[in-house]
């Protein structure tokens, strides 16, 4: 990152991230966390659609495909979608914690363009912990892990509680996810964003 902000730096008493035991073991495709997520889900017509995976500690990977509803100049990726894909990504990696958190910051560096048909590979991990403070990085790649760096992002999740939805979202959809007989998908409803 390029300078990124005083909030973004774990303090002096900030703990090694651990993965849950229950967590997704590393290879394991993660899913959405809701249908109707514009990162994840897919009842998104013109969302991401991004995949993720669980990788080894408290780190995933994922993938998506820049398409012709995600642009902003001509032939190139929106950096608003880009910088969605980073969070959703980032945002993932609370699964592994076995936490739910929203964004509480995030900072995004765009180094290159990304073209429409580009896969996207992204890449995240949680770098410390301090209370309810979640410190996260992630890398989006053109074409592979091997490939060339097109943005970086760092992020400050924050813990909240289940209420934080129930108390701030749509009261159909959340009585839809609280009702869902899934415990494993209604719990990963609330998972990531504010």
């Amino acid at each position: 990152m390029s300078g990124s902000s005083a909030a973004l730096q774990p303090p002096a008493d900030a703990v090694r991230p651990v993965r849950h035991p229950d967590a997704p073991a590393p290879g394991e495709l993660l899913g959405a966390h809701y249908g109707q997520c514009f990162g994840c889900g897919g009842e998104q017509a013109h969302g991401l659609h991004l995949a993720a995976r669980a990788g080894e500690g408290v780190s995933v990977t994922a993938e998506f495909t820049v398409r012709p509803a995600h642009q902003g100049a001509p032939g190139l990726a929106h950096g608003g979608v880009l910088a969605t894909a980073l969070d959703e990504t980032l945002g993932s990696l609370n699964w592994l914690l076995r936490t739910i958190a929203v964004t509480g910051r995030l900072e995004t560096d765009f180094a290159r363009p990304v073209p429409v048909g580009t896969v996207l590979y992204l890449e995240a991990e949680v770098t410390a912990v301090a209370g309810r403070k979640i410190y996260s990085t992630a890398t989006g790649r053109i074409g592979g892990p091997d490939g060339p760096v097109a943005v970086r992002a760092e992020a400050l999740f924050i813990e909240v509680k289940v209420d934080h939805f129930i108390d701030n979202g749509r009261p159909e959809e959340i009585r839809a996810a609280m009702d869902d007989p899934d415990q494993v998908r209604r719990a990963r409803a609330f998972e990531v964003n504010p």
